[in-house]
C-alpha cells in the first residue's frame, strides 16, 4: 500500500512553505553515424550490439535528480535510458509546453549513453489519460511532429551525432488500419532511426514489434529479419492506494533476463529502472498512488535498491563478456536433463559462450558439459563466456543487501487550518437542464466538479411529521475509471443519472432532467491557497481551533529545511486522503488510511513470477512528520563456489593462477561507516538479512 511517504526535494532554501488539502560501460563516441537492425541486434555504425536499457520518466523525478539517477543507471551496467513523453505533461493545454525533455535528452549524452525515445503520444504507464479516435490521429500528428522536430533541431539524434538511437510510439487499442497509419507517419518524419511498437503483433514494416511482460524468452519478433527485443521487462509492479506493495526477487528478474539472452535476445529494457512519483494529479487508475517505486534497481528517492541494483550490475557485467558470440551467431541447444539446457553459442574467431538453465522450481541440479561438472540452483542460469568457467549464476548474490528506514527528523509542526466551503450559486456557477460529463465541464482543471439543484417539499410531506427521512440515490462514474481502454472517448465520469429521491408522497422523484448549475473546483483551488500569495487571502485558523478530522479542510505549516543531503518524506500516515503542495508545487496525493491485507511471509524466488505473488503490507494533522530515508544496515550471503567475475577476469589476465576464495564485501552510503558487526557466522546461517541466526553448521573462529 502507499504508506504516506511523501518525496520532497529542496535546492538552496531554508524555510519550506507545506500545504495540503484534507477531502474524506564504456564511453560512447557521438559521431554522426547510423542506425539499422538486422534478425542478430541493433547496428550502431555498422556494429552489433546487446543492448542493456532501463526506464527513467523524466517527469515522475525532480530534473536535480537527473543526473545522479543517469550515472547511477550506466554505473549499473546499462547502455541506454529509455523515457515516455506525456502528452498531457507537456501539452497540458493546445500550445502550452511543460518539461524539459531536452534538458533530460542532453544529460543522457553527457553520461556518454545512449536515449530511447517513446513518443507516445498514447501512453500507458499508469499515468492519467490516452485514447484513440478519429480527431486524436490529427493531433497525434501534430505532437508527435513537434517532438520530433524538436530533437532534430537540437541535432540528438544519433545520425546527428545525439544519444537517440530508437524511437517508439504506441497505440492503445489495436487496429490494423490505424497501426498502419501511424507506422508511415512516424517513418515519414525522417528520424534516421528504427521505430518500434510494443504488443503489436502486426506492426508493419519496418517498424520492430516487441515483447513487455514479466518473462519474454517465449517471444518473437513478427519478421524472421528483425532483431528479438524486450521493451519493459517488469522490476516489480505498481502500487494502489489501500492495496500491498508487489516486490520482485532480484534473483527471478535476473532469471527471466538471462533466459530472453540466452534465446537470442539483444535489446532488454527495464520498466523501470528508477520508477519515482506520480507528482501532482497525474497518478492514473485505478487507485494507483502517488509512489511510483515499481521495486526497482533504483527506488522513489534514487537511491540504490540492493541486493537488486548490484545483482543486475554483476548479470550486465557476464552479459557483456559474451557479446562477440552473442551477436554473431544462433545458439545450438542442447538437453542436459529434464529441465536442465545449455545454450552455445560460437563465433568465426574461435569464441565461445554458453548458458546453463535450470528451470525447476524445487530443485538443485548437478550438470555435464563439456566434460565438466556444474551445479545450478533451482530456477537459475549460468552464464560461462568461455564455455567453461561460470562468472555468474541467477540465484547466487554476490552484492550486498541494505536495509532502508525512514527517521524522523525534527519536533512536528505548527499548523494552521482553512475550512473550504460548501459552493452555491455566483458568477462562476453556469446552469442548463441535465447532468453533465465531469471532464468535458472541468477539462482536467480540477478534480472536483459541483453539481447543484433546487428540489421543492412541500409542507404536506409524510417524512416531515414520521422524522422518516428521504433517500437520495446517485449513479455516479469514475471512482474506479481505468487509465486507458477501446474507445476511451466514450467513457464517462461524474454523477450520471439517474439521480433520484425516495421515500416522498409521491413514491419516487427523478432529478435527473432538473436544472442543474455546475462550478468547477475548489474556493481553495481558485485562490490558490496552496502558493505563499494565495495563502494570505484568507484567514487561517491557529492554535486549539485548528480542524481536526474534517473534509474540505486546507492546512499550512513554514519549517525550515534540515541539513544533510538525505532524501526527505512527509510521513502522512496520520491523515485520511488529500493532496500535498510544498512551495506551491503538488508532490502528489495522500490516501494512507488503510492497512492492506495479504501475505506478508518470506518470498521465493523460484518460479513464474505475477504482481501479487510477493507482497509487502503497509486526519490529524499533528501526526505528521518530516523523515529522511536512509540505509541502517548491510550483509551480504556468500557461497562456497560462488561465481565470481573478478576470478574471472584476474585469471583470464593472469594474475592468478587458481580461484580465488569468494568474498563478501559491504560498504556504507556516503557520510556513512560500519559502526558494529551484529552477525557473522562461517558455515550455513539460516534467514535473512536483518534476521540472520546459526545454523547446524557454525564455525565459531
Amino acid at each position: 500500500m502507499d504508506f504516506g511517504f511523501k518525496k520532497l526535494g529542496f535546492i538552496g532554501m531554508q524555510k519550506v512553505y507545506l500545504v495540503f488539502l484534507v477531502l474524506l560501460g564504456s564511453w560512447v563516441c557521438f559521431c554522426s553515424g547510423s542506425v539499422s537492425y538486422d534478425h542478430k541486434a541493433i547496428s550502431i555504425n555498422g556494429q552489433r550490439k546487446i543492448l542493456i536499457s532501463g526506464s527513467i520518466h523524466y517527469p515522475r523525478s525532480t530534473p536535480e535528480m537527473w543526473p545522479e539517477l543517469i550515472q547511477k543507471a550506466k554505473e549499473g551496467g546499462l547502455d541506454v535510458i529509455q523515457t515516455y513523453v506525456f502528452w498531457n505533461g507537456h501539452e497540458p493545454q493546445p500550445g502550452q509546453d511543460r518539461y524539459d525533455l531536452v534538458k533530460f535528452i542532453k544529460l543522457i549524452k553527457q553520461a556518454g549513453m545512449y536515449a530511447h525515445l517513446r513518443i507516445g503520444p498514447y501512453a500507458c504507464a499508469e499515468w492519467n489519460f490516452g485514447t484513440d479516435n478519429g480527431p486524436f490521429k490529427a493531433a497525434m500528428e501534430k505532437f508527435t511532429r513537434h517532438i520530433v522536430n524538436m530533437m532534430k533541431a537540437e541535432r540528438l539524434y544519433e545520425t546527428q551525432g545525439g544519444p537517440i538511437i530508437l524511437s517508439q510510439y504506441e497505440l492503445g487499442s489495436p487496429a490494423r488500419a490505424y497501426a498502419k497509419w501511424a507506422a508511415q507517419m512516424a517513418v515519414g518524419l525522417g528520424t534516421g532511426v528504427p521505430w518500434v511498437m510494443c504488443k503489436q503483433d502486426d506492426a508493419p514494416d519496418p517498424v520492430i514489434n516487441t515483447c513487455n511482460g514479466f518473462y519474454c524468452d517465449y517471444f518473437s519478433p513478427n519478421k524472421n529479419y528483425k532483431p528479438k527485443m524486450w521493451t519493459e521487462a517488469w522490476t516489480g509492479w505498481f502500487t494502489e492506494f489501500g492495496g500491498a506493495v508487489p516486490y520482485r526477487p532480484a534473483e527471478d528478474l535476473a532469471y527471466s533476463v538471462a533466459k530472453f539472452i540466452q534465446g537470442g535476445g539483444s535489446f532488454i529494457n527495464y520498466y523501470m529502472y528508477h520508477g519515482g512519483t506520480n507528482f501532482g494529479r497525474t497518478a492514473g487508475g485505478p487507485f494507483i498512488a502517488t509512489s511510483y517505486d515499481y521495486d526497482a534497481p533504483l527506488d522513489e528517492f534514487g537511491l540504490k535498491r540492493e541486493a537488486k541494483w548490484g545483482h543486475l550490475k554483476d548479470l550486465h557485467r557476464a552479459i557483456k563478456l559474451c557479446e562477440p558470440a552473442l551477436v554473431n551467431g544462433d545458439p545450438a541447444v542442447i538437453t542436459l536433463g529434464n529441465y536442465q539446457k545449455a545454450y552455445v553459442y560460437k563465433y568465426k574467431a574461435g569464441g565461445c559462450a554458453a548458458f546453463l538453465s535450470n528451470n525447476n522450481r524445487a530443485a538443485y541440479a548437478t550438470v555435464n558439459f563439456r566434460n565438466q561438472r556444474y551445479n545450478l540452483p533451482p530456477w537459475s542460469i549460468s552464464i560461462l563466456p568461455d564455455c567453461k568457467n561460470t562468472v555468474y549464476n541467477t540465484a547466487r548474490v554476490g552484492a550486498q543487501t541494505a536495509l532502508m528506514k525512514m527517521t524522523p527528523e525534527g519536533n512536528g509542526f505548527a499548523w494552521q487550518s482553512y475550512n473550504d466551503q460548501t459552493e452555491s450559486y455566483d458568477d462562476n456557477a453556469f446552469t442548463t437542464v441535465g447532468l453533465l460529463e465531469q471532464l468535458n465541464v472541468t477539462r482536467d482543471s480540477s478534480d472536483y466538479l459541483w453539481y447543484m439543484t433546487d428540489v421543492k417539499i412541500g409542507s404536506n410531506e409524510g417524512f416531515v411529521r414520521s422524522g422518516k427521512w428521504p433517500t437520495l440515490t446517485i449513479q455516479s462514474a469514475g471512482h474506479a475509471l481505468h487509465n486507458i481502454g477501446k474507445h476511451f472517448e466514450t467513457w464517462n465520469t461524474g454523477v450520471l443519472g439517474p439521480v433520484t429521491l425516495y421515500g416522498l408522497n409521491e413514491g419516487k422523484r427523478d432529478l435527473t432532467w432538473q436544472k442543474w448549475s455546475y462550478k468547477v473546483g475548489l474556493k481553495g483551488e481558485i485562490l490558490s491557497l496552496h502558493s505563499l500569495m494565495g495563502s494570505s487571502s484568507v484567514e487561517w485558523i491557529q492554535g486549539s481551533f485548528v480542524s481536526q478530522r474534517q473534509p474540505l479542510t486546507w492546512y499550512k505549516t513554514i519549517f525550515n529545511a534540515p541539513g544533510g543531503n538525505e532524501p526527505l518524506a512527509l510521513d502522512m500516515s496520520s491523515m485520511g486522503k488529500g493532496q500535498i503542495w510544498i512551495n506551491g508545487q503538488s508532490v502528489g496525493r495522500h490516501w494512507p488510511a488503510y492497512k492492506a491485507s495479504g501475505s506478508c511471509s518470506t518470498c521465493s524466488y523460484a518460479g513464474y513470477f505475477s504482481e501479487k505473488r510477493c507482497l509487502k503490507l503497509g486526519g490529524i494533522p499533528y501526526g505528521i512528520s518530516l523523515v529522511k530515508r536512509a540505509v541502517y544496515s548491510v550483509c551480504a550471503d556468500i557461497y562456497e563456489w560462488q561465481p565470481s567475475l573478478m576470478n574471472y577476469e584476474m585469471q583470464a589476465s593472469g594474475k592468478v593462477t587458481k580461484p580465488l576464495r569468494p568474498k563478501a564485501h559491504l560498504s556504507c552510503s556516503p557520510g556513512q561507516k560500519i559502526s558494529s558487526i551484529k552477525f557473522a557466522s562461517f558455515g550455513t546461517p539460516l534467514g535473512g538479512c536483518g534476521s540472520y541466526r546459526e545454523g547446524s553448521c557454525h564455525a565459531h573462529n
